[in-house]
């Protein structure tokens, strides 16, 4: 009777499944985002937001985030919330306000995205939403009441 050698050796079949698993559809599923790094008192603000934002936004399904708890997203191409990101660089105290739902909104836009950042609050709040959802306003208006709820006024937009 001869003897088989075995079909695979240990090592090299748990290096094919960690290969097989980059390379899976669930993968595709997670989006990355740059972590912001807010304050003790924002990142208790921004961790509750995060917590109860809505299962769809835009009528689109949440999906994964890398890191997780860095923030939330939808669909694809993603619609991305970031909680606790910096006062952008461009907002003037003379810059538009758009009012969604009675949340205040800072946007700018270019070829692929508009990007909103909520003005007037103690944390400043970024939903990146891809021109394909246009227009934005359904995505806003999903995320106003969470916002709202979470994140106190300190001025109101005017």
């Amino acid at each position: 009777m001869s003897r088989r050698a075995p079909l695979t050796h240990p090592r090299r079949t748990a290096l094919g499944l960690v290969a097989l698993a980059a390379l899976t559809p669930a993968c595709a599923d997670t989006v990355a985002i740059d972590p912001p790094t807010p304050s003790d008192d924002v990142a208790a603000i921004c961790s509750a937001m995060l917590d109860d934002a809505p299962a769809t936004v835009a009528g689109q399904d949440s999906v994964r985030v890398a890191p997780a708890g860095s923030g939330r997203a939808w669909g694809s191409p993603a619609i991305v919330l970031r909680c606790g990101v910096e006062r952008p660089a461009s907002l003037e105290r003379t810059s538009r306000c758009d009012v969604v739902d009675d949340v205040g909104w800072f946007s700018q836009k270019d070829d692929e995205r508009y990007v909103f950042t909520t003005i007037g609050r103690q944390a400043y709040v970024e939903v990146a939403v891809p021109r394909r959802y246009d227009p934005p306003a359904e995505a806003l208006s999903d995320l106003a009441a969470t916002v709202a709820e979470h994140d106190p006024v300190v001025t109101p937009c005017v």
